[in-house]
């Protein structure tokens, strides 16, 4: 079975968790720690892959690369985020496409007018709904596998509002989303009412300081949604360790005091799979 079949039949069971990886040994650390898939940010690629912010500056090639190498090292699915789809219906189209060859299961485009911005932040706007319909249909008619996810991620909420929102959800889905992304609904409640009102496969954005309260895995699940997406939680983690860590080494002139919140030569080497001992 492929990994978006296999995607999909996990989804028909039960309620999945998909860390978001900012490089390819972070996809391997998702998968050894047990997760059933792999999460792609657009914000973390362009955040630690590119050194820039998350406003659609990267490319196409730079996303399909970044999904190539992660693929490359796992066996689970992986879905991706792609952004507006760098450009137009026959833009989706080819990263469809483009990601599908890359070994994805699944990716999700947004309804922001180009140049995007972070989902969480003010100033958003929106293309028409029309528009984005179009865009969605390509992305659908263009896919090999039927298995592939077309995720339609409506910005509606923080921009029109909530009933835009839904029916915006509502006009994705007729034209031929699989699933729907509501980003930065802003409380519980919310979530429970979009999911009454769009009854169909949901995905959750747990990101961290930004409009969505905290729920954990098991409270989205039960309100409705499948698809629990912690985009980066990971970065974050790692970036404050890094930050910390240069100030020590800054300060002391020695990682000495560092060790013990390092991970191990050994532990490198199993996580890499290399069959070099210590």
């Amino acid at each position: 079975m492929g990994r978006s079949a296999t995607l999909r039949r996990l989804l028909a069971d039960h309620p999945v968790v998909l860390p978001g990886a900012f490089n390819a040994l972070t996809a391997r650390a998702i998968e050894q720690a047990g997760f059933e898939a792999i999460y792609l940010s657009g914000g973390a690629l362009a955040n630690s892959l590119v050194g820039v912010p998350d406003i659609g500056l990267t490319t196409l090639s730079e996303a399909t690369l970044h999904a190539t190498r992660c693929a490359a090292v796992t066996t689970i699915p992986i879905i991706s985020d792609a952004d507006t789809g760098f450009g137009g219906p026959e833009n989706a189209a080819r990263t469809v496409q483009d990601f599908e060859r890359a070994g994805l299961s699944g990716l999700h485009l947004e309804d922001q007018e180009f140049p995007k911005r972070c989902g969480h932040l003010s100033g958003k706007t929106l293309v028409p709904q029309s528009e984005f319909c179009e865009k969605i249909a390509a992305a659908v008619a263009a896919r090999h596998d039927p298995d592939f996810l077309v995720i339609a991620r409506t910005d509606a909420r923080g921009v029109t509002g909530y009933d835009d929102a839904v029916q915006r959800a509502h006009a994705y889905l007729k034209a031929g989303a699989d699933a729907i992304f509501p980003e930065a609904l802003q409380s519980q409640e919310e979530f429970a009412r979009f999911a009454r009102d769009v009854p169909t496969l949901l995905l959750a954005n747990m990101t961290e300081f930004g409009k969505t309260p905290y729920l954990t895995a098991a409270e989205f699940g039960a309100l409705g949604y499948r698809l629990i997406i912690f985009p980066v939680t990971l970065q974050r983690l790692a970036m404050k360790a890094v930050c910390d860590g240069l100030a020590v080494l800054r300060r002391d002139g020695t990682q000495k005091a560092l060790l013990e919140r390092m991970q191990t030569r050994q532990e490198l080497y199993d996580l890499l799979g290399y069959g070099g001992r210590v």
